[in-house]
């Protein structure tokens, strides 16, 4: 059966070209700084959103029109599977990723719900060995079930965490069966609605503990997969514990699981905790802890995650911009943790969002390129901060300098004229990068 019947495969056509289902940026085999597209960018298509959104919100019912209606239980994960692996191949993606519960349902019991996930996860399997295609990452969904209505490994409940642990053994054993190259962390429900009740201390030492268990047992199984952590400030719960980039990196290092974890950096989480997509990249770079995305974008008259398909430039040429800054993306890539709108029903305006992100994020990479080749931003940085290079300044940053050979150097110095910091020079530099064709 063809799912998607009505769509050839996705070609690159260039920026001329008016074909809806064709790619204008992304050249897979084009070469940018010494790497094709397709290495750079390492795109993924994400499970939940593309194959088990229905198109409900808190205001309404479901919208969404899918050749798999009608099936239900496991012949509905089976046909998924079939679905979604032609999607694969249509979009000319190599990536994909999922949550435990996205790809086969809840039994009555853990026992049961685990044989559901061994037959789908081996079919699966097979897909893969036959298409080629890669599981970039997977995850255990802890936050949907009304069990984790008060978290997973920082419930009150110790058969609440008990169940999460055991959930996330069985998601490290499908990583490894699966050759995932990553395993994902995401808090979802950690973190709380009110301190009057919360134990902060306890729940933040009991999430400690479950990544070492996490740690313990892929080494004990001989996973080596990159664990990842994704920062997000708040909905469902009021407060998560990994309210952005420099907490989660804080936490880590706090618990001594920084040598194990890199961070999932979501653009949507970075508009909610009133940062930039570029600013939790650049945070997490600085800190040898940028592992991979989740290439979305956040609505910023919104407060919740509306996890919109990327189509800003002006964003992905600065995201792209800290990823090369970071030696790329590694073993991680650009999943894409976006939903067509709810009014976008149709089977194809999945390709449509799809397509319009993976062109966004191609000519970000095309600009990015050159600001990094040209050094336009390097070269202004290093002049900003010259001054650290010789002098009283190179003391600073090798330690000898002291209070008192500071005081000494300036007690009768005349006061400097600062130097201009550029901005509007640098924005309008930015912005002829991206408007050059």
């Amino acid at each position: 059966m063809a799912y998607f019947a009505d769509v050839e495969k996705v070609q690159y056509e260039g920026p001329k070209s008016r074909n809806p289902l064709a790619f204008k940026y992304y050249n897979p085999t084009e070469v940018v700084l010494g790497k094709t597209m397709e290495e750079h960018l390492r795109f993924a298509v994400s499970y939940w959103h593309t194959f088990t959104l229905q198109g409900n919100d808190p205001f309404g019912l479901p919208t969404m029109v899918r050749p798999w209606d009608g099936f239900q239980g496991m012949e509905l994960a089976k046909k998924r599977v079939e679905a979604a692996f032609e999607f694969f191949d249509k979009l000319n993606v190599n990536y994909f990723c999922f949550h435990d519960r996205d790809i086969a349902p809840e039994g009555s019991t853990l026992r049961e719900t685990n044989h559901n996930l061994d037959v789908i996860v081996n079919m699966i399997q097979e897909y893969m060995k036959s298409s080629g295609k890669k599981l970039l990452w997977n995850t255990a969904n802890m936050f949907s079930n009304p069990r984790f209505v008060h978290g997973a490994a920082t419930s009150a409940d110790a058969n609440v965490f008990a169940f999460a642990a055991a959930q996330v053994k069985k998601g490290l054993e499908v990583a490894k069966q699966l050759g995932a190259e990553n395993y994902v962390f995401w808090g979802g429900r950690e973190g709380y609605e009110t301190l009057l009740n919360t134990d902060m201390k306890l729940e933040l030492d009991n999430m400690a503990r479950l990544l070492q268990m996490a740690c313990d047992y892929a080494d004990e199984i001989g996973f080596t997969g990159q664990f990842l952590l994704e920062p997000k400030p708040k909905e469902p719960t009021k407060h998560q514990y990994d309210f952005d980039a420099a907490t989660t990196i804080s936490f880590l290092k706090t618990h001594g699981l920084d040598g194990r974890f890199k961070l999932n950096i979501e653009a949507n989480h970075a508009t909610l905790a009133g940062h930039t997509f570029e600013h939790e990249l650049y945070v997490s770079r600085i800190h040898n802890a940028l592992g991979s995305v989740d290439a979305n974008q956040g609505d910023p008259l919104l407060g919740w995650d509306t996890d919109e398909f990327p189509t800003d430039l002006y964003s992905t040429t600065l995201a792209m911009y800290q990823i090369l800054k970071n030696g790329g993306l590694h073993s991680g890539g650009l999943n894409f943790d976006a939903k067509v709108r709810r009014a976008s029903m149709t089977p194809v305006d999945l390709f449509y969002g799809h397509i319009a992100g993976m062109d966004t994020f191609a000519r970000g990479l095309q600009v990015a390129a050159r600001l990094t080749e040209d050094k336009v931003l390097d070269n202004f940085i290093e002049e900003r901060y010259s001054s650290y290079q010789s002098e009283i300044g190179k003391t600073i940053l090798d330690g000898t300098a002291t209070f008192k050979t500071l005081e000494e150097y300036i007690i009768d110095k005349e006061f400097v004229v600062q130097t201009s910091g550029r901005q509007e020079l640098l924005l309008s530099v930015l912005n002829q990068y991206l408007l050059e064709v």
